[in-house]
């Protein structure tokens, strides 16, 4: 047995002549895992909504609903986290979106469209306003409606959620 070694394109080639070589390879390592309802580890998370900027808290919350942030992903399973938003009216825009933004909305009836917003939405419910915000960022499908049903947002600093005893994130800590 003699090994020839070929330096060709600025790869080293090795060739091993008069004996064959058998490689066994561990195909295990190498399964994709997927997961399902039954391997999902769900946890329960808090968000403290004050001052944080509301389309920044949105897309960061969206991926924890969507567990994003998880090594075992998988985009056809709700393998994300049950989030709690604290202190939802507490919440920023930048610039004059209080004011400038209008979200529509239709009764379905003629003339019914209506608009609104985020100054008036936030006055009326800031936990529907939260809500919408949040929907946005998630799939607009089946899956987003589910996901969604995993949030919870309340206006003050207290929850009604203690028996699962989440605990608290920093937003700023996730990317």
């Amino acid at each position: 047995m003699w090994i020839s070694l070929h330096k060709k394109n600025g790869c080293l080639k090795a060739e091993i002549f008069n004996k064959k070589i058998k490689i066994k390879v561990d195909t295990l390592s190498f399964k994709t895992i997927s997961a399902n309802k039954a391997t999902v580890k769900k946890e329960w998370v808090v968000v403290d909504a004050t001052d944080a900027i509301v389309g920044r808290m949105g897309s960061k919350v969206a991926k924890l609903l969507r567990g994003k942030y998880k090594p075992n992903f998988t985009p056809h399973v709700d393998c994300g986290d049950n989030v709690i938003i604290i202190n939802a009216s507490k919440v920023k825009l930048t610039g004059n979106k209080w004011t400038d933004r209008i979200y529509l909305s239709y009764t379905g009836y003629p003339g019914g469209q209506r608009e609104t917003n985020p100054a008036r939405m936030i006055a009326k419910s800031p936990e529907r306003f939260i809500r919408k915000v949040v929907k946005g960022m998630l799939p607009k499908n089946r899956l987003g409606a589910q996901l969604l049903s995993n949030l919870y947002v309340f206006d003050g600093a207290e929850h009604n959620m203690q028996a699962q005893q989440p605990k608290t994130i920093d937003l700023n800590a996730l990317k």
